[in-house]
């Protein structure tokens, strides 16, 4: 997996596999995702990234963690 930041475009590509893809897919607003023909996931691109990433982390960051219990 190689992760590459462009901060002219502020786009963050996440390489998944050496292929190059054939087809790319809307995924919402803000991520695009790259496949091969045979419908493998090559890259995924996400657009403005630095408030993208951010959101996300804020998000997964404001969940209540989760406590499990182990009765013997």
């Amino acid at each position: 997996m190689k992760i590459k930041y462009y901060p002219d475009a502020d786009t963050l590509d996440i390489r998944v596999r050496d292929e190059k893809p054939d087809y790319g897919e809307e995924a919402g607003d803000e991520m695009i995702l790259h496949y091969t023909r045979e419908g493998k996931l090559v890259k995924i691109e996400i657009l403005d990234a630095s408030k993208t990433i951010i959101d996300l982390l804020e998000s997964i960051l404001s969940q209540k963690p989760i406590v499990k219990t182990v009765s013997y």
